[in-house]
């Protein structure tokens, strides 16, 4: 028999990094979940993968206790990373900030495609084209 779902709380946490402090711990507190048993165990499975933003899904049962799923990095996380970039352009059409190449994306939609709703590589490579334009950054190739 499977338990009670009473909640799932989606957050953004740094890899190897979670702690109590919001958005982490006012999240969780509300929910009644253990919240440093979570940071321990979201820390030790992220240790690989420190300093990069990861998006966690916890589920949250009656007995309090939970079950979390981390999800691959943002597509924009991914892609300043690939274009070696602090932070997208405040106005895409305007301004360009960087530059990514056909094979940078590919690499990027292997990395999100269990994530992404794509068919194909071509389809998952156009969507990650596209929030590198609306971002500022021009696809080569």
């Amino acid at each position: 028999m499977s338990k009670e779902v009473i909640g799932q709380i989606k957050l953004q946490v740094t890899a190897g990094q979670a702690n109590p402090a919001p958005p982490v711990g006012p999240a969780l507190g509300a929910k009644g979940v253990n919240i440093m048993q979570f940071c321990q165990q979201f820390n030790e499975q992220t240790k690989d993968q420190m300093g990069t933003t990861l998006p966690v899904i916890i589920t949250v049962y009656a007995d309090r206790s939970f079950e979390f799923v981390v999800k691959s990095p943002p597509a924009p996380v991914l892609l300043k990373k690939a274009a070696k970039l602090e932070k997208g352009s405040p106005n895409s059409i305007e301004t360009k900030v960087g530059k990514v190449t056909r094979a940078q994306l590919e690499e990027i939609a292997k990395v999100k495609e269990n994530d992404l709703n794509a068919f194909s590589l071509d389809a998952a490579v156009s969507m990650i084209a596209g929030t590198a334009r609306s971002m500022g950054i021009e696809v080569e190739g």
